[in-house]
Formats: C-alpha cells, structure tokens, sequence
C-alpha cells in the first residue's frame, strides 16, 4: 500500500492506493478517514482488486475546502477526483456519510459504476420524534434570547448543547467551514432519490448500530431497485472496524 497526494481544482487531497484488478473506490464517513479502511483495504487489494480511499476534502491528511460544500459538491469532487486518476468505471464501497455522497454520485454519475456498496449509510432524515418537536421549540426560543449583543458570545455553546442532545456530535467536533457543510450535509433527505439509483446495490448493516438503527437499512432496500441487504449479528456502526475480514467477505462475494 502507499500513499499519494493528488491536486485537484486547486486543492491537494491525500489518498492510498493497493493492488490490482478490479477497481474500488472506498468513502469513508464523517469524521473519519483513509486511515479507518487499511485493514479492508488490505484484505481486498490481496484477493485481486485495486483498491483506493481517498481522505475527504477537510477530513483526514487533505485540505479542507475555503467555502461549505454539499452532498452534492462532494458527489462532484468524487467525479473530479475519478477522473484524475483515470478511473473510467469501478465499484464504489460508502459507510455512514460517505453514502449520502455515494448515493448522490450514483444518481449522477451512473454511468460511472460497476456497482455500490451502502455500509450503515447515512441519507434518510428521520421524522421528528415529540421530544425532538419541543427540543427545536425551544431552539427557536434560544435562538431569540441569545439575539441581544451581550449574550451573543453564548450562542455557540448554547448551539452546542442543542447539537448533543440530537446526539449530532459530529458537528460539536467541526469548527470553520466544515461546521457550516455539516449543517447542509444534515438537512438535506436523500430518500427520494433511492428510487433513482439504477446500479446493482448491496447495503451492509450492523444489526447493532446505535446511531443508524438497521430500520433505514430495510427502508434502503425497499427502496432501491435491485438491491440486497446483509445484517451484521452484534455488529454496530463501523463493520469496516468492528468485523473488517467479514465485512470484506462480503464485498467479495458480491463482486463476483
């Protein structure tokens, strides 16, 4: 395995790359990186596949963007990224955040893949529960308390707070710019465009997962066309950490 950095529309982006043979491009979650894929990596880079996993924009050894981006400008920098290495179609494996980007580029970018992989994936905004309700009620009360300029230094740590008890500490952890794309990541519902995606899926889910419940694995696959799902026994919400020789079985067997 080894490791490159490759400039793409003026932004320098870290990558690794191992093996050969069938071509795999692997997106890693929210706050994670190339780094939490090296054992799968591995694993599939021996059993005749090329496979690279590339650090996110703003994520792990590459640059973080000057503005926001969307799911949608992620799903382009993929294409871009494709194209810069000459990747003209390969399978692509997502986990968590990296498959809203994967679900976006597969509605956009077709043509491009050989087949998609969900892995506990993120997408579905779940419908406010009542307690959910009244904790953005009061949000909005906050939001009007912290308005006068004395108490404005307090309204980020008050946001805080609010962002924990949605359990959203992905962006708690964020600052700059990313914190401002975590908000439009978040906001955005990917469930009208599961039916859109053509491409032979296969959705892997830890029977386990706290934080993605296996409910929206079963919403993914009534959803998508040709589509399987796999549950993981006692599995949570990182297969490619908790199980990665399983969970590169699977991908396996589903390449062939």
């Amino acid at each position: 395995m080894r490791e490159e950095k490759i400039l793409i529309n003026g932004l320098q982006v870290n990558y690794k790359i191992a093996g050969e043979g069938k071509p795999i491009l692997i997106l890693h979650g929210w706050g994670g990186s190339s780094d939490s894929w090296i054992k799968v990596q591995e694993i599939l880079a021996e059993k005749d596949c090329k496979v690279i996993c590339p650090d996110f924009p703003g994520f792990g050894k590459s640059k973080t963007p000057l503005c926001p981006w969307s799911v949608g400008d992620y799903a382009k920098w993929v294409d871009d990224f494709a194209n810069s290495l000459e990747m003209e179609r390969f399978f692509v494996i997502s986990h968590s955040f990296g498959g809203r980007v994967a679900i976006k580029f597969a509605v956009n970018y077709p043509e491009k893949l050989n087949g998609l992989i969900l892995c506990a994936s993120a997408g579905i905004k779940p419908k406010p529960s009542f307690k959910t309700k009244i904790i953005f009620r009061l949000a909005k009360i906050g939001n009007a308390v912290f308005t006068p300029k004395r108490l404005a230094r307090f309204k980020d740590g008050a946001r805080n707070l609010f962002y924990i008890f949605l359990r959203r500490k992905d962006y708690v952890k964020a600052s700059g710019t990313m914190k401002e794309a975590i908000k439009r990541v978040l906001d955005e519902d990917l469930f009208l465009e599961l039916p859109k995606i053509r491409t032979k899926t296969l959705i892997v889910w830890g029977e386990a997962d706290k934080m993605v419940p296996p409910k929206y694995g079963r919403i993914f696959r009534e959803n998508i066309k040709n589509s399987e799902l796999v549950i993981l026994p006692e599995v949570g919400h990182s297969p490619h950490l908790e199980v990665p020789g399983r969970l590169a079985e699977i991908v396996l067997e589903y390449l062939k």
